[in-house]
């Protein structure tokens, strides 16, 4: 009975190496410890977006508040000035949690409206209340962002995202607004708008 041809060592170990490495290459590393906490920072800062839209919708008031923004965006710049960040980069995290935050408040709005009534929960002060909470999530969060602002370049970082944001999403509208609010959080593969030409 002829013998089955066998291969020499060099060559198996060989092979063995190569589906290794293409293993590992299809892998991606693990998201750094700095990204998690930024991310509950961000999470944190729409559930008070829920709150904020109750009060909206209490008073009447519009969602849209274009002096508190800019009030914001600027307090956010002098912060970066004083963190040594880059006061573009952050008034652009900033603008987002802001644009996020809208995204909740519109659509929980849109929902009561739809049913008539908003939930039965206890009202927080919008000036006494939320906007101390939102200004120290703020501040929390500017430390985050110079933790991970490394990572931002690394072509890893869209995936650690998705990965990440998705443990945080509670239903369709929730994730939106996450969208939302880490759309320029990585630099690799960032979402851009679209321009027609």
């Amino acid at each position: 009975m002829p013998r089955s041809p066998r291969l020499p060592h060099w060559l198996v170990y060989a092979l063995l190496g190569l589906l290794a490495g293409s293993a590992q290459a299809g892998t991606t590393p693990p998201a750094p410890d700095a990204l998690q906490p930024l991310l509950a920072t961000m999470n944190e800062r729409l559930s008070i977006s829920e709150l904020v839209a109750l009060t909206k919708w209490d008073s009447g008031k519009p969602v849209q508040d274009n002096a508190r923004e800019a009030q914001v965006i600027a307090n956010a710049r002098k912060q970066a000035t004083q963190r040594q960040l880059d006061p573009d980069d952050v008034a652009d995290l900033i603008a987002a949690q802001i644009e996020a935050s809208k995204l909740v408040q519109y659509g929980r709005i849109a929902q009561w409206q739809a049913a008539h009534k908003a939930p039965d929960t206890p009202r927080p002060d919008l000036v006494n209340d939320i906007r101390p909470k939102l200004d120290t999530l703020q501040n929390q969060l500017l430390t985050q962002y110079a933790a991970f602002l490394p990572y931002r370049n690394d072509p890893n970082c869209p995936q650690w995202l998705a990965t990440e944001r998705s443990a945080l999403i509670k239903d369709y509208l929730h994730g939106q607004a996450m969208i939302r609010a880490t759309g320029e959080l990585c630099i690799a593969g960032a979402i851009t708008s679209y321009e027609p030409g």
